[in-house]
C-alpha cells in the first residue's frame, strides 16, 4: 500500500531535499518515489512511500511512521504533511472571491476527512497561499474549516481548537494548485531549531545552512570556517552532523559572538567550535590555512549601507585567497559585487543557484 507525503523546504534546494529524503528511506530499506515541485510548485516535494513495518522491543509488529521519521531526521525540510488530496483548479485566479471559495469548499466537502481524526479529537486549519488570486490565508482557513466541520457534523459534534488542536489540517493554495493534508510537524517549522536561544537580526535558516554544507562537499577531517558567522547557524549545524575536523567561526560584533556561543552551548556543541572575535577582512591574521569556507555574507538590509558592500567583498575575498585551500560556499543578493570580487581575486565559480530566503531570492555560489 502506498501513501503520499507533501514536504516543504526552501525554494531552490528541492534537489538536495529530495536526495536527503531518498537517502533516509534507503537506509531503512524503504522504497520511495520523490517528485520535485509537484504541479510546478517550488519549495515542495511529493513523496510516494510504501507501507512498511518493524518489530518493537516486545516483539510486536508495528507500522513504520514515515512522517515521524522525516520530522525527526531531516536537516533540510520545513514541514512534513501527510497528503489527503490535491487538485489543480483551472483559472481559479480569474474567479470572483465567492466563486473561488465555493470551489474550494465543494472540493474539500467531498474528501473523507473523517478517516484522519477521531470525533473526540479537536482540529484546526492552518493555511498558506501564494499567487494572484484575491483570497487571503484567513479566507482559505475559514472555508476549509467550514467544509471539514460540515462533513464531520454527519457523525457528531466536531471539536475546533485553534490554539492547541489534536489534528492540524494544512491547506495550501499556490497559484492554481490546492493541497490538503495533515501537518505532522506542528505550528513550529523544522527549520526553527530548538537550540536557537539567540536570534541574530538576519539569521540564516538552518535548512539553508545544511544545503550550503551539502554543496561544499566537506570530507574527512577537513577544516571549515565561517568568517562572518553571526549567530553560528552554519557551524552549529556542521558540528551536529558529526564533523570531526576543525570548525572555526569569526565574528566582528561581540554581541553576536556571545549569541553564537550561547546557541552552540544550547546545541551541545560548544566544545567542537572555535569562536574568534575578529574582522573577516583581516582573515590571514587569524588562520594560516583552511580547507573550506561557508558563509551567509552581509547584504542589503543586513549591512545597513549597501554602498559599503563592494569594498567589503573585495577586501574579504582578497584575504580569503591567501588562506583557502579547497572550496568556498557563499550566500548573497549582491551578484555584481561578489562576482567582481571573485574575478579579481582568482576564484573560479563552480556552481550557482538561486535560493528563497526571507522573502528574497538570494544567490548561492560554490567557488574554488
Amino acid at each position: 500500500m502506498l501513501h503520499n507525503i507533501l514536504l516543504t523546504t526552501s525554494r531552490g534546494i528541492e534537489d538536495l531535499a529530495r536526495r536527503e529524503a531518498e537517502m533516509l528511506f534507503r537506509v531503512r530499506g524503504i522504497k520511495v518515489n520523490v517528485e520535485e515541485k509537484p504541479f510546478g510548485v517550488e519549495g515542495r516535494l511529493l513523496v510516494e512511500v510504501e507501507e512498511s513495518f518493524y518489530i518493537d522491543e516486545k516483539g510486536r509488529k508495528r507500522e513504520f511512521n514515515s512522517a515521524t521519521f522525516l520530522n525527526e531526521n531531516s536537516r533540510l525540510l520545513h514541514r512534513v504533511i501527510v497528503e489527503i488530496a490535491s487538485r489543480k483548479f483551472e483559472k481559479i485566479e480569474e474567479d470572483e472571491k465567492d466563486k473561488a471559495l465555493k470551489r474550494i469548499y465543494d472540493f474539500v466537502s467531498q474528501i473523507p476527512v473523517e478517516r484522519y481524526l477521531k470525533l473526540s479529537e479537536s482540529f484546526a486549519v492552518r493555511s498558506f497561499r501564494k499567487g494572484e488570486h484575491n483570497l487571503t490565508s484567513l479566507d482559505i482557513s475559514k472555508t476549509v474549516g467550514r467544509a471539514i466541520y460540515d462533513r464531520l457534523s454527519k457523525y457528531g459534534t466536531p471539536k475546533v481548537n485553534l490554539d492547541h488542536p489534536n489534528v492540524i489540517f494544512r491547506a495550501e493554495l499556490i497559484n492554481e494548485v490546492f493541497f490538503l493534508g495533515i501537518d505532522t510537524t506542528g505550528d513550529s517549522s523544522l527549520h526553527k531549531r530548538p537550540w536557537r536561544v539567540y536570534d541574530h537580526p538576519a539569521h540564516l535558516k538552518a535548512s539553508i545552512a545544511n544545503a550550503m554544507i551539502e554543496l561544499a562537499e566537506i570530507d574527512g577531517n577537513a577544516s571549515v570556517i565561517d568568517p562572518m558567522c553571526g549567530s553560528g547557524t552554519i557551524l552549529i549545524e556542521l558540528a551536529l552532523k558529526g564533523h570531526e575536523g576543525r570548525i572555526l567561526g569569526i565574528e566582528k560584533y561581540m554581541k553576536h559572538l556571545k549569541g553564537a556561543r550561547m546557541n552552540a552551548l544550547a546545541a551541545g556543541v560548544l566544545d567542537k567550535i572555535e569562536f574568534i572575535h575578529g574582522d573577516a577582512t583581516k582573515l590571514a591574521q587569524y588562520v594560516d590555512s583552511v580547507d573550506f569556507a561557508i558563509s551567509n555574507l552581509p547584504y542589503g538590509l543586513k549591512i545597513g549601507r549597501k554602498s559599503l558592500i563592494p569594498k567589503l567583498y573585495m577586501d574579504f575575498f582578497s584575504e580569503l585567497a591567501k588562506v583557502l585551500g579547497r572550496r568556498g560556499v557563499f550566500l548573497t543578493t549582491e551578484k555584481r559585487a561578489i562576482e567582481k570580487a571573485f574575478k579579481e581575486n582568482g576564484f573560479k565559480i563552480l556552481h550557482h543557484r538561486l535560493i528563497g530566503h526571507g522573502g528574497l531570492m538570494v544567490h548561492l555560489y560554490v567557488v574554488e
